[in-house]
């Protein structure tokens, strides 16, 4: 993928969760728990940006192919999959993967699951991408980009 179109697709979305977010903070009321809404809002909007800041620093990046279609992948499905989890765990009112903002709910065991499989997921498919992003930021980025 060219650098220039990983940078525009990268905002797109980093752009898409912010408005995500965006609409999920005017949803607050109306989910089963309304801390774990503001928490849902915070990461869309939140995430958001860091998809942006990623494609702000792409072309900086010195990674092979496959590197840095790993790094692209695990960003996007990372940021969306969190604020998924979360925007979930405010609907149904799950809180074992969220004790604090959950205290008090408590979802069905399928529920509980898919909130915490989620969760976790993304959060360490962050990890990953961010440990890709850090080494491709310790080399200069080739001439072509890539």
């Amino acid at each position: 993928m060219e650098m220039n179109e990983a940078t525009r697709r990268l905002c797109w979305h980093g752009m898409l969760l912010f408005l995500l977010g965006l609409v999920t903070g005017a949803a607050i009321p109306l989910f089963e728990n309304s801390r774990m809404g503001l928490s849902a809002h915070l990461a869309g909007v939140q995430n958001g940006m860091v998809l942006v800041l990623l494609g702000f620093l792409w072309s900086r990046l010195s990674l092979g192919a496959g590197a840095a279609r790993a790094a692209f992948g695990l960003g996007i499905v990372s940021m969306y999959g969190i604020w998924l989890a979360l925007l979930l765990a405010a609907a149904f009112g799950t809180s074992r993967a969220t004790p604090i903002a959950g205290a008090g709910y408590e979802g069905a065991a399928w529920q509980e699951w898919l909130v915490t499989g989620l969760l976790y997921a993304g959060s360490g498919a962050i990890i990953a991408a961010v440990l890709l992003v850090l080494r491709g930021l310790r080399r200069p980025a080739h001439p072509e980009g890539g």
